[in-house]
C-alpha cells in the first residue's frame, strides 16, 4: 500500500550494502568485507577482539574503518568484494588513499 509518506521517500524499499576495508592501529593489515549494516558490523569486529574470538580480523586487531563503498544490490556488493580481495596490496592502498588520503579512521560516521 502506497501512502503519501511512501511517495515522498524514494529510498523506501531500497537496501544499502557496503563493501568495506578495516585495518589495525598501525594500518599494516587489511580486511575486506560486505555488510548491510556498517554500525553493527564494526561493533561485531570490536566485540570479536574483546572476547578473543578466533577470526582473521580479531587475530590482527582489525577494527578501524578506512574505506567503504555503497551499493543498492547485494550481488554487486559481493562481486566488488571478491574483486578487491584479488587485488595486490599496492592497488588496495591506492584505492584507500584516493578515498581517504590521510587514512583517517572513519568509524565515527557509523556510530
Amino acid at each position: 500500500v502506497k501512502t503519501q509518506k511512501n511517495l515522498l521517500n524514494p529510498q523506501l524499499g531500497y537496501h544499502t550494502y557496503y563493501v568495506y576495508i578495516i585495518t589495525n592501529k598501525h594500518r599494516n593489515t587489511f580486511y575486506i568485507g560486505v555488510t548491510n549494516n556498517m554500525k553493527i558490523r564494526l561493533l561485531q569486529h570490536k566485540e570479536n577482539i574483546t572476547l578473543g574470538n578466533k577470526t582473521f580480523a580479531s587475530k590482527y586487531f582489525l577494527e578501524n574503518l578506512v574505506y567503504y563503498e555503497k551499493f543498492t544490490w547485494i550481488q554487486e556488493a559481493i562481486l566488488r568484494e571478491k574483486e578487491l580481495k584479488k587485488w595486490r596490496r599496492e592497488k588496495k592502498l591506492n584505492l584507500i588513499r584516493a578515498f581517504n588520503p590521510t587514512f583517517e579512521f572513519l568509524n565515527c560516521y557509523f556510530e
